[in-house]
């Protein structure tokens, strides 16, 4: 969320990043429903005023002895009361208006952010490791997961629908392997681990900018206020909701968890294998600091160094993206991906994404420091996937697949196999 005086003072370029977006908003027509809430508001206290006035002349009129007076007051009174009973409906539908419309507000935009339309028009900053070349016919992973029984598409199909899978045997120590070196990475480098929960709030989901825009994405327990998260970064931001917080040094949280997205509107993407799935699972980086750009730029290298660094150990070829204004949610203000090679697609495909929003998500859940002067400010917030699996495992098995079948476990992982370097079919 923005500030509307930011907002009436930058009109055009609200306007403009919204379009970008894809975001169908009209910043004129918020300004005008602010005009109107604002409007009505002080017509209504006006009313209130001019009621409390009249009600304390009845009392003056009824000491007196004054009936006739009181009644013509208590009279006028009526009036008022039915002339406020229409103007309140009328801010309460103003105020809504407002809000609705100030929900689909985006954030602003780095000056380094390319302009596009989609994740085509991104914009290349590096590359590390080469895509190797491989001099024997290649497996994808759905076949090197069913040679060595470690992915069962078919029966997760049979109980839960499309999108869904069983990780059998070592394909659950993968998944589980690279997890543990995520968190332990993280906790090295100073973060804050926590278990969250999965299931939150209408508001916590609000407030940390995932709807309106995104709720067809989202799954609802029926009939209940709860939704099933598709990234920790709810909870880990909704951690401090409505708080006020020491960032004298930035707070650092991270949390490995179960995730959940409808994919509503994909039918026909990545809908081979393990790319796009309805559950899976994340360990995600949440950074809140000071409202400094200069800090909140540190802390965004910071986390996208660490989601290197991870695929460095993973011995994964990768690039980094800058990614372009209509490949970028409403409430980022930079964002850069990090794709992985998949041999089987001859293509980079994301696996990683690191994000900064400014105080658009501290705004709505009104989380405070204090600064220097010992003014209330609002925190900057930064979000960092450090590693989603299974699609992890789609590089993982392809890169590392050797001519007979069997696949090589990279050194970083092996203490988390038991030892294990080699998978080899059974």
């Amino acid at each position: 969320m923005l500030d509307i005086k930011w907002i009436r003072k930058n009109e055009e370029l609200v306007q403009h990043v919204a379009n970008q977006k894809g975001i169908p908003l009209s910043i004129a027509e918020l300004l005008e429903w602010d005009d109107k809430r604002r409007l009505a508001l002080q017509e209504v206290e006006q009313l209130r005023q001019e009621r409390n006035r009249m009600t304390q002349q009845i009392n003056t009129f009824i000491r007196e002895n004054q009936q006739e007076l009181a009644e013509r007051q208590k009279q006028a009174v009526r009036e008022v009361n039915r002339r406020l009973d229409t103007l309140e409906q009328e801010q309460r539908e103003a105020e809504q208006r407002y809000r609705e419309l100030m929900m689909l507000v985006p954030n602003q935009v780095s000056p380094d952010t390319p302009e596009g339309r989609s994740d085509q028009d991104n914009v290349e900053i590096k590359r590390v490791g080469e895509p190797r070349a491989f001099d024997f016919a290649l497996k994808d992973h759905v076949a090197l997961g069913e040679l060595h029984r470690m992915i069962d598409i078919p029966r997760g199909v049979k109980t839960a629908g499309s999108r869904s899978y069983y990780l059998t045997g070592v394909g659950v120590a993968l998944h589980r392997a690279v997890q543990q070196l995520a968190i332990d990475l993280l906790v090295s480098r100073g973060f804050q681990l926590l278990e969250v929960p999965l299931m939150v709030r209408t508001t916590a989901m609000y407030n940390t900018g995932f709807f309106p825009i995104g709720e067809d994405q989202t799954y609802r327990l029926t009939e209940e206020d709860q939704w099933l998260v598709g990234t920790s970064e709810v909870p880990l931001v909704s951690y401090y909701d409505h708080e006020i917080v020491d960032v004298t040094k930035p707070i650092k949280l991270a949390a490995a968890s179960v995730c959940f997205r409808n994919e509503v509107g994909s039918a026909g993407r990545d809908v081979h294998g393990l790319y796009r799935v309805h559950q899976f699972a994340k360990v995600e980086q949440v950074i809140l600091c000071e409202n400094s750009l200069d800090t909140s730029e540190t802390m965004f290298q910071e986390i996208t160094k660490n989601a290197e660094e991870l695929l460095q150990q993973l011995e994964l070829p990768y690039r980094v993206m800058n990614v372009c204004t209509g490949d970028m949610s409403q409430k980022t203000y930079k964002q850069w991906d990090i794709e992985t090679w998949m041999p089987s697609r001859q293509a980079y495909g994301e696996t990683h994404s690191s994000s900064q929003l400014l105080d658009f998500q501290a705004r709505r859940s009104q989380i405070r420091f204090r600064d220097a002067a010992g003014s209330l400010q609002y925190c900057y917030t930064l979000n960092n996937t450090a590693v989603a699996s299974p699609r992890i495992l789609i590089p993982l098995l392809e890169n590392h697949q050797q001519e007979d079948g069997s696949i090589r476990i990279p050194e970083a992982l092996q203490k988390y196999m038991n030892g294990l370097d080699i998978i080899r079919a059974e």
